[in-house]
């Protein structure tokens, strides 16, 4: 599969850590930009609350037959122009005007394993 393929890929899993050490795991729609990855989430989630206290996070894309895994470091932002951009291309999703998704978070990689994906 191309590097770009694996961006088309829909869903990422996002894996977070709760307060008390258990894994949360969930699917969600994501893009790339600039080097990082960007998931966007409602605010009351439970991956949103075990961000604020731990922001060390996964992503692993769906194909298990060629897994790609990120490590990084998590946190929330405005979206840029771009990210909207690109969520609106791959998704018709206008992250601008959601009304129960409507934090961005924007993931800086600290190391991948796997497959091939590009930024």
């Amino acid at each position: 599969m191309a590097e770009n393929d694996r961006l088309a890929e829909l869903n990422v899993w996002v894996a977070t850590v709760r307060p008390d050490g258990r894994p949360h795991l969930a699917p969600v729609w994501f893009v790339v930009a600039g080097g990082k990855w960007y998931v966007v989430t409602a605010p009351g989630s439970v991956k949103a609350h075990n961000l604020q206290k731990n922001d060390q996070i996964s992503l692993a894309l769906e194909d298990g037959d060629n897994p790609y895994v990120v490590e990084g470091r998590a946190r929330a932002v405005a979206p840029s122009a771009e990210v909207v951009r690109l969520f609106k291309e791959k998704y018709d999703w206008d992250i601008t005007v959601a009304s129960t998704y409507t934090q961005t978070i924007e993931v800086a990689v600290e190391k991948t394993r796997g497959g091939s994906a590009n930024s």
